[in-house]
């Protein structure tokens, strides 16, 4: 477990006193997306996982569409959050999201959160046996790097959780999304001076093998 400061420690535990709520109000949902600490009862940091900052959230979702969609690896739910909101606005129309999420407090969490989503407590590497039919697209914000994994993807045998993942996805959806470590990617976006690809990278031979297009977001810059 991580070592938070007094006033996360204490931010964190008024969110957990909200989640006793039988219902959340909309500033209720901010604050425990915003405060409630991964670190504070689960060990992450060495499984290459964290959850998705707020903001970070609402400007990926600038790049989702589509009606069905399914997050992997899904957290407290704070990326289904966002783009949930943001399609409801722009089409005017609630999407369909399902969420994959392995760990079942993670779980709990999620359906006061965001409970129009179908929450399902599985290991993304089951998606076989889920047999969730087809999404129009894949969002993920997985663990990165060689971390522990129950399985692989269908085609995919290397070392990167976050490719097992997208590997996965392919699968499932027409369209994917993800927030991934720029080597995991097939191009260089942060810290040059223009878009550039990189057929040399982990991503770049990835990308190459499975046939993928991996194109940047609309202005993230990560």
């Amino acid at each position: 477990m991580a070592k938070l400061t007094k006033a996360e420690a204490k931010r964190h535990a008024q969110a957990v006193d909200l989640l006793n709520k039988d219902v959340l109000s909309e500033d209720d949902k901010d604050f425990v997306f915003q405060n409630w600490h991964e670190g504070a009862e689960f060990e992450n940091g060495s499984r290459g996982a964290f959850f998705t900052p707020w903001d970070l959230a609402f400007d990926f979702s600038f790049d989702c569409g589509g009606h069905r969609i399914i997050d992997l690896c899904a957290g407290i739910g704070m990326l289904s959050f966002a783009v949930y909101h943001r399609l409801k606005e722009r089409n005017g129309r609630a999407p369909e999201i399902v969420c994959i999420e392995r760990n079942p407090a993670y779980v709990a969490v999620g359906k006061k959160l965001l409970p129009e989503a179908t929450w399902i407590c599985a290991d993304v590497f089951e998606w076989e046996e889920l047999n969730l039919g087809r999404f129009d697209q894949a969002i993920s914000n997985p663990p990165f790097g060689k971390v522990p994994r129950s399985g692989n993807g269908p085609s995919y045998k290397g070392g990167l959780f976050e490719h097992h993942v997208i590997d996965i996805a392919s699968k499932l959806a027409d369209e994917g999304t993800f927030i991934i470590p720029q080597n995991s990617a097939s191009f260089a976006y942060s810290g040059v001076q223009c878009h550039r690809q990189t057929p040399t990278s982990a991503g770049g031979k990835f990308a190459a093998k499975q046939g993928f297009e991996m194109t940047a977001g609309v202005g993230i810059d990560t």
